[in-house]
């Protein structure tokens, strides 16, 4: 997750780990291109829920920032968050 000094125009953004399909490797040849997405909200400094370890469902455009696929400002399910011991 990343956070913007005060300075600078706010947002807010993270990587994405893709570990649903991190057993289905045939189809890109044991290489998958996209297992990782930047997700960044404009405008904010935190998104309510979005944390490390919590799964999310994503709805958004997809881009490339920076050679990375990216969504800006995505609607978001969280499906469930890891339980801290």
């Amino acid at each position: 997750m990343t956070h913007q000094p005060p300075s600078e125009q706010p947002f807010f953004s993270a990587v994405v780990v893709d570990t649903l399909r991190q057993g289905d490797q045939r189809a890109s040849g044991g290489k998958k291109p996209y297992d990782r997405l930047r997700v960044i909200w404009l405008g904010r400094t935190r998104v309510p829920g979005i944390e490390a370890g919590v799964e999310l469902r994503l709805n958004g455009m997809v881009t490339q920032v920076d050679g990375l696929p990216a969504m800006f400002n995505p609607r978001y399910e969280i499906l469930s968050r890891q339980e801290h011991l």
